[in-house]
């Protein structure tokens, strides 16, 4: 049973489960601009990853809550490497999550916004070639033009930025498209890319109990910052929910409101 480590703790499975994560958190309800959520994976020594893959890392408790959280998003953003790495070809919800979504106002398929600054995917992926949606690239205006043309047959390319990617003009790009509720499922480029930029707004963090060792990376990594650049300390985040499954726990962070 999967629980929910409160003073209170009830028990949650089947339709409560799906309650607890599918109901629109009040600081997203609150919040009149675009709300970004990360959604990750760690083993309790901190690898994002196992032999190159994050979800080997998880269990079918992992991947039914993973599936929830995708399912509420406007927009799907992704980096090219997990893409690379994960696939993400054909429908990405079920049947019935797809259902649920035309019930709450809201299209059937979430779009995949895929960032990219060399354009280094190539054109006949499933990603594009199976998408149920047109998929959205953001990309660099000093990306590849044959590259940018390619991928313009198979995707909507968008520029947001010149020689690095512009976290800013990424939402913006978004919310212009109505895409309020952004969720990105990695990786770890992104999410320190957005964590940088201060613009992460909720941090869905399962920690596997896994102790995996080796070189594998954490969940966020960026550039070293120089002495003089304080644009990349540490962001200070609340604990707002605890769910246990088995020895899986499921945590949820949010950004403080100031």
């Amino acid at each position: 049973m999967m629980e929910r480590i409160f003073p209170d703790a009830a028990l949650l499975s089947g339709a409560a489960l799906d309650h607890e994560i599918l109901a629109a958190p009040p600081e997203n309800r609150r919040s009149t601009k675009p709300w970004v959520s990360f959604n990750f994976i760690a083993s309790i020594d901190g690898a994002a990853s196992m032999d190159g893959q994050s979800g080997q890392l998880g269990n079918a408790w992992d991947q039914r809550v993973f599936a929830l959280l995708r399912q509420t998003a406007d927009v799907i953003l992704v980096g090219a490497q997990t893409v690379r790495s994960e696939g993400y070809g054909g429908e990405l919800l079920s049947k019935s999550a797809q259902a649920w979504r035309s019930a709450n106002w809201l299209t059937e398929h979430p779009p995949l916004a895929i960032v990219s600054g060399s354009l280094n995917l190539a054109s006949d992926l499933e990603v594009f070639t199976q998408a149920p949606v047109r998929p959205l690239i953001l990309t660099l205006a000093s990306a590849p033009q044959e590259r940018r043309e390619a991928l313009a047959e198979v995707s909507d390319v968008v520029t947001v930025g010149e020689d690095s990617l512009d976290v800013d003009r990424i939402i913006a790009e978004l919310a212009a498209r109505g895409y309020r509720n952004i969720r990105s499922e990695g990786g770890p480029t992104l999410l320190g890319s957005f964590a940088a930029a201060n613009r992460v707004d909720e941090l869905n963090l399962t920690v596997s109990p896994l102790l995996v060792g080796g070189a594998a990376g954490r969940i966020a990594k960026g550039a070293p910052a120089a002495p003089e650049d304080t644009s990349d300390v540490a962001r200070s985040m609340e604990l707002t929910r605890i769910l246990k499954a088995d020895s899986m726990l499921f945590l949820r962070y949010v950004r403080p409101v100031v």
